[in-house]
């Protein structure tokens, strides 16, 4: 207990300080995971609404994919990213291993299906016939789509929220194809590790706490937003 209140202390200090260190890596990791969810936001509501508004052979495989992807393990996503990225891989020309690029990258991928599996779920939980009201107003297909996120925007807050706080707290990727450089790749939840494996375990708990309090300010804004925009 004693451990855990120093490492408390810690952050305090670390925050009060303002140490440039911290704030880098708290930045880089806000900067990161904020850029990953925006694209697996696009990716994922996209896809969800596509697969739940259309009807197609195969259809119920591709729900499963997406359903299996939402626990797709994050060590996984590392080492197929780093296959691919490797200079001998298919995408090696691109050079973008052991880059915050390819930790963004990497994060979307695990994002995208827990996006798109809330996503397909909150459209095929709207009204039957509600489609078919729209079109018969004279919109357009895109205008429907449109309408029918709007509809959902709920839920779909919800998979945001999921969808960040999944890839904020991911270490195993991040790793692996971010490689914890030192003030180029090195985000809160790298730094936790090797301080922990440091023995450092009052700067770990002070990384940890400030992690935790970057997620609950990120999800305390969005929840508010969710919550302000509940149907009366």
């Amino acid at each position: 207990m004693e451990l855990i209140l120093e490492g408390i202390l810690k952050a305090i200090a670390l925050l009060v300080s303002l140490d440039p260190e911290v704030l880098g890596i708290t930045a880089l990791s806000l900067k990161i995971s904020g850029t990953a969810t925006l694209i697996s936001l696009f990716l994922g509501v996209s896809t969800g609404t596509v697969v739940a508004l259309t009807r197609f052979p195969g259809r119920k495989l591709v729900v499963s994919l997406i359903n299996t992807g939402m626990g797709l393990p994050p060590v996984v996503v590392g080492l197929f990213v780093t296959i691919f990225l490797w200079r001998n891989g298919p995408l090696g020309f691109l050079q973008i291993l052991y880059t915050p690029t390819a930790i963004i990258l990497a994060q979307a991928i695990i994002a995208t299906p827990i996006i798109s599996g809330i996503s397909l779920a909150a459209m095929q939980n709207l009204p039957a016939n509600l489609r078919l009201q729209i079109l018969a107003l004279g919109a357009t297909r895109i205008q429907m789509f449109w309408l029918l996120i709007r509809e959902a925007r709920l839920p779909l807050l919800a998979a945001v929220m999921a969808g960040f706080g999944g890839i904020i707290s991911e270490v195993g990727a991040s790793i692996m194809v971010g490689g914890n450089i030192k003030g180029y790749s090195r985000v809160l939840t790298t730094a936790t590790v090797m301080e922990t494996g440091r023995g450092n375990f009052d700067v770990a708990i002070a990384l940890s706490a400030i992690l935790l309090l970057l997620a609950f300010l990120i999800n305390f804004l969005l929840t508010r937003i969710q919550q302000r925009e509940r149907p009366r």
